[in-house]
């Protein structure tokens, strides 16, 4: 007897359905084609166990499966319950004529209990668009897949509740989210608020411009100055996800198998904060199974790393091509999968070996020279993508034992959001171009050209602090981001004066200059 169940592969963000073919004939071999990976050719072993302690029997029959199409490659074990389901119906030993109704995904345990998988929401929306009449999937990714409309979601526990279901017992209700409502629900709720930073008010506005622009910023100042309390606070100033947004964030999250027990959508910019010993691969994304990096589970929020200099320098370098598209391509010998990475970059590090350069608390006992060459573990490239270099001093006694607090982080995002609704107004016919930082040439002549006495200022600190040549893009695209923060809709002089005290790494005596 032949039984087709359906199921799905899924490949970075991409999902193709797979159809699980079971067949039985005479005989008493278990052949498995279809390009199954080695998790994929277990599963018979974990079926035949979870079968025999629900009170079934693996057939005593030549069992042959084919997972088609049979050249894409399947990988992990989410193939379990659609191969038990149709090796049951296949012996007759549960019904058959619903497995056309339904997508099935799960692993299955020894006793017969389901357990998640990844991928569940991204596998929700191919099963919608091909139509299906519901998906079955393990109880913990049910309130993942449920988000998505128009598709009954059955969250299972056992093999034995499947059976039941699919043999037409009723009871079994299908999960309901209410998507908008816990997706708006949870957007204003932070633990971390700006309003418990004590002082550093101009390292505090550079972080407004810098959410306002999407801008990719680095703090430089001594150990305990207050570089990573502020980075964590940035997601609470940025401007809510939209639902299209969450819904790719999620997706990503999903895929990596890094969504909370429970969660249905990510309703927060995602925060990511890597140790320095991090590799290429897990910053970028890889492995066999070609799984998002760092990079991308940042997409659509922020991506912080803490010490700069103390990471790898090529594990800095392939950070280059992400920052540049706004998306990275992993490939493999026989696939290649795109995730996308469109995120702000902020790094805090020390300004120098010891730490206390510049410090008015601690003496520094770095030369110039080792200055130069901590900061020589930074290549140009990657800082020609940082638009914004704030100095960092320690915040005095006075202002720490203050009791009043700072301007909170709803404040401020209010005038982040309008300086960026008046970025989406303004590139709404140039595709792909959403925040000042994503100017061309072409777009900075046309939207943040200076003004006689505003090139004249620029002129002169170029020449005097011997500012290098790509930092005067930098300058006016930030001056064009402090401008829509005053709702100016010319860049003016005291925009780009401000703008110009955000490049000090990029003046000619850095390390050798005091503070």
């Amino acid at each position: 007897m032949l039984v087709k169940t359906y199921c799905a592969a899924v490949n970075g963000l991409e999902v193709t359905t797979v159809t699980a073919e079971v067949s039985l004939a005479k005989g008493y071999m278990f052949h498995l084609s279809g390009l199954g990976d080695e998790a994929v050719k277990e599963s018979r072993d974990r079926i035949a166990a979870a079968l025999q302690n629900n009170g079934f029997k693996f057939p005593q029959n030549e069992v042959t499966v084919n997972l088609s199409p049979a050249d894409i490659k399947k990988e992990g074990s989410s193939y379990d319950l659609p191969l038990a389901i149709g090796i049951l119906a296949a012996n007759s030993d549960m019904r058959s004529d619903m497995l056309s109704d339904y997508m099935i995904v799960g692993e299955l345990s020894l006793d017969g209990t389901i357990q998640p998988i990844r991928g569940a929401l991204p596998i929700a929306i191919r099963a919608r668009a091909e139509r299906f009449k519901g998906l079955i999937v393990p109880k913990q990714n049910e309130r993942e897949a449920a988000v998505v409309n128009n598709l009954n979601v059955y969250g299972m526990e056992t093999l034995k509740e499947v059976i039941d279901f699919l043999n037409g017992v009723e009871g079994y209700e299908p999960c309901f989210v209410d998507t908008r409502k816990e997706f708006y629900e949870h957007q204003y709720q932070f633990d971390l608020d700006f309003a418990d930073v004590r002082g550093q008010e101009n390292v505090k506005r550079a972080l407004e411009v810098a959410a306002a622009g999407f801008h990719n910023i680095i703090m430089i100042g001594p150990p305990g100055s207050g570089k990573s309390m502020m980075a964590k606070r940035l997601p609470s100033i940025l401007p809510p996800l939209s639902l299209a947004e969450s819904l790719e964030t999620t997706q990503i999250h999903s895929v990596a198998g890094k969504l909370e027990k429970g969660t249905s959508l990510i309703s927060q910019r995602p925060f990511r904060s890597p140790h320095h010993t991090i590799s290429q691969v897990a910053m970028t994304g890889g492995t066999s199974k070609a799984q998002p990096g760092e990079v991308s589970l940042a997409h659509n929020g922020v991506l912080f790393l803490d010490e700069l200099p103390e990471f790898n320098k090529n594990t800095l370098e392939v950070l280059r091509q992400p920052l540049e598209d706004r998306k990275i391509t992993i490939s493999r010998a026989k696939y290649t999968v795109e995730y996308p990475c469109s995120f702000m970059f902020v790094a805090s590090m020390n300004p120098c070996p010891c730490g206390y350069y510049g410090d008015p608390t601690h003496h520094c006992v770095c030369t110039p020279g080792q200055i130069q060459r901590y900061m020589n573990k930074i290549s140009g490239p990657l800082l020609d993508r940082i638009d914004l270099q704030i100095e960092i001093t320690p915040v005095p006694f006075k202002e720490i034992a203050s009791t009043r607090q700072g301007e909170p982080s709803s404040v401020i995002r209010e005038r982040v959001i309008k300086a960026r609704q008046i970025q989406e107004e303004r590139f709404r016919n140039h595709k792909g171009i959403y925040f000042n930082s994503q100017m061309s040439e072409r777009m900075i002549h046309e939207y943040a050209e200076p003004d006689d006495n505003s090139l004249e200022l620029l002129h002169t600190a170029m020449e005097r602090l011997s500012l290098s040549a790509r930092a005067y893009s930098r300058i006016l695209k930030v001056a064009r981001t402090i401008a829509d923060l005053e709702g100016s809709q010319k860049v003016q002089t005291n925009h780009i004066a401000e703008a110009i005290n955000y490049r000090n790494l990029d003046r000619g005596d850095w390390a050798e200059r005091g503070i």
